[in-house]
């Protein structure tokens, strides 16, 4: 789904790895990027990718990069994460601690200072190793790219906005079609799926860390991509998108989150059981992630919930079901005739 996003914007993808899509582009990509994509998690800028076996490698390397072309001196710098993975340099600990010695090392000759303020913009700094292969990047997004900013209030165990948009772009579904979600809890498919048929770009009204990176990205790049963001929404259209619950506290939660990404007058919010289950027209979508009890007295109530999603789904005959959810029995109970 990444992939196709980021084709969809324009810019060339050169590697795909778990977790990861890797494309070319330019200061303008990077807030397109920020604002646009609605399955990343993040955007990182590559620095460098080499291999390394020992520490000594990892400082050489890291030192070896160009960072005055990317921190300036007042700047403000730091490993915020390493992950390692079938690595033979495995202490995230350590693995941080000589990154940032590295860098401090390189800005030292080449801004000629041997001590840094770092009361400037944020430069934070992620390594992930692969099997002896580095890749340092800057994190130019801050936030993780699921918190759009319509979710301060999230009903119980929400499903991020990033997946839940993944999921729908998953599935045949478009603006023209019928969408229920009948356990929305705090509303993220209802609103995930009316945001893209407004197009109204995820990250449009939130900030990001490299906002503050006038060094690379002039501040009239951010402005343009947001301006465009803005000229594409279009909410005077007619789509049909339900959110049933059966409680009263989150649906008004829902309404909250769908009222403050200007979508709550796409969505049809109501208080209803999965035992009324049902919808006049045909061909249309359920796309849910229903419970799935995370301890053992809460399992013992979803065979009735999940026996009762799939009777009413039955009398739906040119409906499509999708659902998300680690109930291990759930599609066996689904299932089974009633």
């Amino acid at each position: 789904m990444l992939k196709r996003e980021i084709t969809d914007l324009g810019y060339e993808i050169t590697q795909v790895e778990d977790g990861r899509v890797t494309f070319e582009g330019d200061a303008e990509a990077i807030c397109r990027a920020n604002v646009g994509l609605r399955t990343a998690e993040r955007v990182l800028m590559q620095v460098g990718r080499f291999k390394a076996e020992t520490f000594d490698e990892l400082f050489e390397n890291t030192k070896a990069l160009e960072w005055e072309n990317l921190i300036p001196k007042n700047g403000k710098f730091w490993v915020t994460k390493a992950n390692s993975v079938n690595s033979k340099l495995f202490s995230s600990s350590d693995i941080q601690s000589i990154v940032k010695k590295a860098i401090v090392e390189r800005l030292k000759l080449k801004y000629k200072t041997d001590w840094f303020e770092e009361t400037g913009s944020e430069y934070p700094i992620r390594i992930n190793i692969v099997k002896d292969e580095v890749l340092v990047a800057l994190d130019t997004t801050g936030n993780s790219l699921h918190k759009r900013g319509y979710r301060p209030v999230a009903g119980a165990a929400p499903i991020s906005e990033s997946l839940a948009a993944a999921l729908i772009m998953l599935t045949p579904w478009n603006k023209d079609r019928i969408l229920v979600d009948p356990f929305c809890g705090s509303g993220t498919f209802p609103i995930e799926a009316a945001m893209m048929a407004a197009s109204i770009a995820p990250g449009m009204n939130r900030t990001f860390t490299a906002m503050k990176w006038d060094n690379i990205i002039p501040p009239a790049e951010w402005d343009a991509v947001i301006e465009e963001a803005k000229d594409m929404v279009n909410l005077d259209i007619d789509v049909d998108i339900q959110g049933y619950d059966i409680d009263d506290e989150v649906l008004k939660v829902a309404r909250m989150n769908a009222a403050r990404f200007g979508v709550d007058k796409l969505i049809h919010f109501q208080k209803r059981d999965v035992r009324e289950l049902s919808h006049p027209k045909k061909y249309g979508f359920i796309i849910t992630n229903p419970p799935y009890g995370e301890r053992l007295e809460e399992k013992s109530a979803l065979p009735p919930i999940y026996e009762a999603f799939g009777r009413q789904f039955a009398k739906l005959d040119t409906w499509s079901a999708y659902m998300i959810t680690s109930y291990e029995d759930a599609e066996k109970i689904f299932w089974q005739k009633s």
